[in-house]
C-alpha cells in the first residue's frame, strides 16, 4: 500500500509530495519475488521456490504475514489456509526502489547515477549507447 509523506526540499525552497512504499527487508524482497513469479500462491508454494534446504515453513509464513501487513500481498481464505496474491506490481516496486536510490544517493539525478557507474567502469560505452538509443526511442 502506498503511503504519502510531505517532504520539504530546502534546496529549491518548495514543498513536494513524494509517494513511497515501505522498504522491504532482504528476506521479504526474496519472498515477494517468488510471489510475483507465482502470481497466486500458498505459503508451501513459496517455500518450494527456495534453494535446498529451504527456510522453515513458519519463517516463510511470518515473512508473508509481514508482506500482508505492509500492503504488498492480499490474503484470501481457502479452507483452513490462505492463498496470497500480490497487490503491488513488480514494476511499481522497482520504480519506487530506484527513485529512492537516486533521491538518497545521487542527489535526485539519474545523470549522477549513470556517471557514478561509468566512472567505476561498471557500465561500458556500448551499454551507454544502448541506453541513449532506448531513451531516444521512448521519446518518439
Amino acid at each position: 500500500m502506498l503511503n504519502y509523506e510531505l517532504f520539504v526540499d530546502l534546496r529549491y525552497d518548495r514543498i513536494k509530495y513524494y509517494s513511497y512504499m515501505e522498504k522491504l527487508t532482504m528476506q521479504e524482497e526474496e519472498a515477494m519475488i517468488y510471489i510475483w513469479d507465482l502470481e497466486s500462491c500458498f505459503v508451501k508454494d513459496v517455500v518450494g521456490k527456495y534453494k535446498k534446504p529451504p527456510p522453515p515453513y513458519t519463517t516463510i509464513a511470518s515473512i508473508i504475514k509481514n508482506l500482508e501487513r505492509k500492503g504488498f500481498v492480499k490474503a484470501t481464505r481457502v479452507g483452513n489456509t490462505y492463498k496470497y496474491s500480490p497487490l503491488i506490481k513488480e514494476s511499481e516496486y522497482k520504480k519506487s526502489f530506484m527513485n529512492s536510490v537516486v533521491r538518497n544517493y545521487f542527489e535526485n539525478s539519474y545523470k549522477e547515477m549513470v556517471s557514478f557507474f561509468a566512472q567505476d567502469q561498471k557500465i561500458s560505452t556500448e551499454e551507454l549507447k544502448e541506453i541513449i538509443k532506448m531513451i531516444e526511442k521512448g521519446k518518439e
